[in-house]
């Protein structure tokens, strides 16, 4: 396989995590056009020969360094109105975490694309995610027709200290639901039971106001094809509850619109 087919191979994943880390996809896509580009530059930076896809990523984490080094942390020069909220969780806290649950690296794979030991590896991710926790507690609507699916995420969203407001199997009873309850946070399977879509659905929703969506889908290469706008935030199934978990958290840190919950006074 040439060097060329094992990044074409890797690249959807790749640009999934730099959207995870930037929080949209324009500026995910700079990151990663800046890799491409350094790869060309100089060929011989990528060996392709051994762990491909640890190298790929290294790659991508020298690129991130560099800039941010330089004062220039985002290729896009627009800014993010939450850029104040990162400065609460360091970009490597994001990446050592996001690497580890996100992107399914190994402890050992992941301390070698960012260039740490293991024992640094391991205090970034537990930090990150003990931060990622403490963000803002929301509701959260499901959209998702398999029962024992849904169970399984109204159960994590509630440890993670968010109120799931309801779970909706078709379209129609996504849109019902939102626009009775405006959910801060939506969980959506984008192919349903009934034939409807998920997609259809949260798009119909953001057409009236803003929220973190996360889709899920057994197929995420169909929507990581740089065609058309892209979900920022996509979870491929089977999927494991920590990979929600830390989606979602990142999700909500830069949800510039994520309602927080009003939390019930105790006595």
């Amino acid at each position: 396989m040439s060097k060329s087919e094992i990044v074409a191979q890797h690249l959807p994943f790749l640009r999934r995590y730099a959207r995870a880390l930037t929080g949209r996809q324009k500026s995910g896509d700079a990151y990663v056009t800046a890799v491409l580009e350094a790869m060309l530059e100089e060929p011989e930076s990528f060996p392709g020969e051994r762990e491909p896809r640890v190298a790929l990523y290294r790659a991508f984490t020298k690129i991130w360094d560099s800039l941010a080094e330089r004062g220039h942390p985002d290729p896009d020069s627009s800014r993010l109105p939450v850029e104040k909220r990162l400065t609460q969780l360091t970009p490597r806290m994001r990446q050592a975490f996001l690497l580890v649950a996100l992107e399914g690296f190994s402890e050992d794979e992941a301390a070698q694309i960012l260039e740490v030991d293991l024992p640094t590896l391991r205090g970034l991710v537990e930090e990150s995610g003990r931060e990622l926790a403490a963000e803002i507690a929301t509701d959260v609507l499901i959209i998702e027709d398999e029962t024992f699916i849904a169970m399984d995420i109204e159960a994590l969203v509630e440890s993670l200290g968010h109120r799931v407001i309801g779970v909706a199997r078709t379209h129609s009873e996504a849109v019902a639901l939102a626009r009775q309850k405006r959910p801060g946070l939506i969980l959506a399977d984008i192919q349903l039971a009934d034939g409807s879509s998920g997609l259809d659905a949260v798009n119909e929703l953001l057409a009236s106001f803003e929220v973190p969506v996360i889709f899920i889908t057994a197929y995420p290469e169909r929507f990581l094809t740089g065609q058309r706008p892209e979900p920022a935030f996509l979870i491929a199934k089977p999927f494991q509850l920590a990979v929600v978990s830390a989606v979602a958290s990142q999700a909500l840190f830069f949800g510039r619109k994520a309602r927080p919950r009003e939390r019930q006074a105790t006595a």
